[in-house]
């Protein structure tokens, strides 16, 4: 059998870390798939369980040299420590200053600022034997699994360097005269940096592009509870379900609960992206990381922890961040060659620079000068980055991506497909008017009972409505058995009685109704009623359009993208509220086959769909479209086939989600362009000696946390 895991990875210091363990993995035969993100420092592994365990497959990974802690789904994600400088690194830098003075010094032409050769051997001596010991203990495994990392770059160049002023300090004909040119402080000087690269890269990486952290501070540490008929402070981890809590103004709920009294106004921005308070009274649900406004509330806990829906959401974005984008693929197969390569040019410079110079001191510094401006971390970060930012800038409007596949594909959608009923519409039609055939029998509260004893057992806001309706009326409902109902058509029942009754379509009931002068029936929705396959009756149910779609289909428009309706309603409803909307593509009288079929169609002449449905009808559709948003809260077929979920039941959070989309793709090509534009202009100024390795060492240090910080303009786009 099939099964997914987690595993949190330490160790890796580049893409090509990334890189190894995804071949190592994927070489196995009972890894289906195995994926590293190196931004979000995950592995996600489908293995079949049979052949295997997880346990073994951290055992693999920690043969290549690195650490895997399995991830489980029933724990909620932990806080990230946050990032100290080490004893190290405070260590290494202050070794550097000297160095860095000396420097200073000789660009304005005053050498005697460097300190004395001999203790410039001493201290470079502390960091290339003591210091960068990491360096090397990274390198020599990367190289020992098959792949070589950036630490391999850093070792080979640091390490020649030191050798060559060893030699020239002691051991060359000039050291006895003090003549002796050493550079001590190019290999000091490109720990230093890149060490403290690895620092602001690793923090950035951990706090700034992780959402994770933001949401997990939503969850109060400390609640009252009562117990023994006294409210007491006690920690969240010994809250129990069905523990009765009170949370006054200003607190955050701890679970998800019914509230058992009291009432106030409750901010639930952070799941659905909902700015405006909502009232709360007592058999009302309040969600855990929810904020109390206003008023006090005691609720009773029914879902804790990850069984929340706050659990939920951050289970589902730690694994959406986690995932890979296609587009990662082109800087994962130059990752995987890159530093091999590099390798290579620094040995044709040394060679050809030797060659035409004449001196292989020049040679060497522009090798290593090769070596330590490659970076292969920009182009490993540069889609994971944005995808993590793109995503929690998702969550915090309510949309929830499964994974960074769907968030790229989003990026293209040109096609835009909508089901009418509670897409569009508020989902909550009224009985309008209701038509009785003549000499069938059966008055109107007749009609009324017997299409609730069927329509009691569905779940669309029609079937709601006419339920509602005889529920106002209060009217004595017949018993219904053997319910059953017929996908995109309507619902059958045995009403105790009366005999086989039909609720739905007007060719379902087989209904054909008379020309009426209210022109309610030419806009509504119909549900016809049949008992023993002969019409009895019908209503005419009208639902608003909700207050924002007209702005949210203004909004797809601006962006050049077509917008379909597609309902299982009749032509004419349907047409009606397209007019209303200024939308040029209306089809109704629809059954789930045909709207999958008509996606399909679109698809067929380029163009990139999007799908957006709540119910069980809008299944097979959601499944065709290139990408496809389900209403949260509507049917579980839907939310499960769809590639991302809609807090709330907005057209408007769709335009919300492409418009992310689009400016987290545009923030990967921009990081990929820097990062690609970055090694092929700086490897040839190396090469060329433009760049001394001091200059190379900065720069590599700056180029990841450059591409991270790009990433990070993404929480400040705005969204058009």
């Amino acid at each position: 059998m099939q099964q997914k895991i987690r595993f949190q990875i330490e160790g890796m210091t580049c893409q090509a870390c990334a890189s190894r363990i995804e071949k190592v993995l994927n070489k196995k035969d009972f890894v289906e798939s195995a994926g590293v993100n190196f931004a979000s420092e995950e592995a996600q592994v489908t293995f079949d369980d049979s052949k295997t365990s997880a346990a073994d497959i951290a055992k693999i990974i920690e043969k290549t040299g690195y650490g895997a802690k399995e991830k489980t789904e029933d724990a909620l994600p932990q806080p990230e420590e946050a990032a100290h400088v080490s004893w190290r690194l405070w260590l290494l830098l202050a070794i550097n200053i000297p160095f860095l003075i000396g420097m200073a010094g000789m660009i304005i032409g005053r050498h005697d600022w460097m300190i004395p050769p001999v203790w410039q051997f001493v201290l470079a001596s502390v960091v290339q034997l003591w210091l960068a010991v990491p360096f090397y203990k990274s390198a020599w495994a990367s190289i020992k699994g098959g792949l070589a990392n950036m630490d391999v770059l850093v070792t080979i160049g640091t390490v020649s360097i030191y050798l060559y002023s060893v030699y020239m300090l002691f051991f060359s004909p000039h050291a006895a005269h003090g003549m002796a040119h050493v550079y001590f402080e190019v290999g000091v000087m490109v720990i230093g940096f890149v060490s403290l690269g690895k620092f602001l890269e690793h923090r950035t990486k951990k706090s700034s592009l992780n959402s994770l952290s933001l949401l997990l501070k939503l969850t109060p540490t400390q609640v009252n509870v009562q117990r023994d008929g006294e409210w007491k402070q006690v920690p969240i981890d010994q809250v129990q379900i069905g523990d009765l809590i009170r949370a006054n103004h200003g607190e955050r709920i701890a679970a998800d609960g019914i509230i058992e009294s009291g009432s106030g106004w409750v901010d639930e921005s952070h799941l659905t992206g909902e700015s405006n308070p909502e009232e709360k009274k007592a058999g009302g649900k309040v969600l855990a990381g929810a904020l109390m406004t206003e008023g006090s509330v005691v609720y009773r806990a029914a879902q804790l922890g990850s069984q929340t829906l706050l659990g939920d959401m951050m289970n589902a974005l730690s694994e959406a961040q986690g995932s890979k984008a296609p587009i990662a693929r082109v800087a994962d197969k130059a990752a995987a060659v890159f530093v091999p390569a590099v390798v290579g040019i620094a040995l044709l410079t040394f060679i050809a620079t030797w060659l035409i110079k004449g001196d292989w001191t020049v040679a060497l510094m522009h090798a290593v000068a090769v070596l330590v401006i490659a970076c292969p971390c920009a182009l490993g970060l540069a889609t994971p980055a944005a995808i993590m930012v793109g995503m929690g800038k998702a969550v915090k409007h309510g949309i929830w991506f499964k994974d960074a596949a769907a968030m790229e594909e989003a990026a293209h959608v040109d096609a835009v497909v909508l089901d009418k009923t509670g897409t569009l519409t508020e989902g909550k039609p009224q009985v309008a008017a209701v038509y009785c055939v003549p000499d069938s029998g059966f008055d109107e509260d007749a009609l009324y009972r017997i299409a609730t004893a069927v329509e009691q057992n569905a779940a669309h806001p029609l079937a709601r409505a006419i339920v509602s309706a005889a529920q106002a009326r209060g009217l004595d409902i017949p018993a219904a058995q053997n319910a059953q109902t017929v996908v995109g058509a309507g619902i059958t029942a045995e009403v105790e009685g009366v005999g086989l009754v039909k609720a739905g379509k007007l060719d379902f009931a087989e209904l054909t109704l008379p020309k009426f002068s209210d022109g309610v029936w030419d806009v509504a929705s119909i549900v016809a009623v049949s008992v023993d396959n002969k019409p009895i009756g019908a209503f005419a149910l009208a639902d608003a359009l909700k207050a924002d779609t007209a702005e949210a289909i203004g909004r797809l428009k601006k962006h050049n993208i077509d917008v379909y309706i597609m309902s299982g309603d009749n032509q004419g409803t349907v047409e009606y509220v397209a007019k209303q909307l200024g939308i040029a593509h209306a089809f109704g009288n629809m059954s789930p086959r045909d709207k999958a079929a008509e996606v399909q169609k679109l698809k067929a002449v380029g163009k990139t769909v999007a799908m957006v449905g709540d119910g069980i009808n809008d299944a097979p559709a959601l499944a065709a479209a290139n990408v496809s948003f389900a209403m949260k809260g509507g049917a579980d077929v839907a939310e499960h086939t769809a590639s991302a979920t809609l807090m709330q039941h907005s057209v408007n959070q769709l335009a919300d989600a492409l418009s992310v989309s689009r400016a987290t793709l545009k923030n990967i090509k921009q990081n990929l362009f820097f990062a690609f534009f970055y090694n092929i202009l700086g490897i040839p100024l190396a090469a060329l000696g433009f760049l001394n390795p001091v200059i190379a060492g900065a720069a590599m240090a700056a180029s990841s946390v450059s591409v991270l910080s790009n990433a990070l303009r993404l929480k400040r786009v705005k969204i058009d």
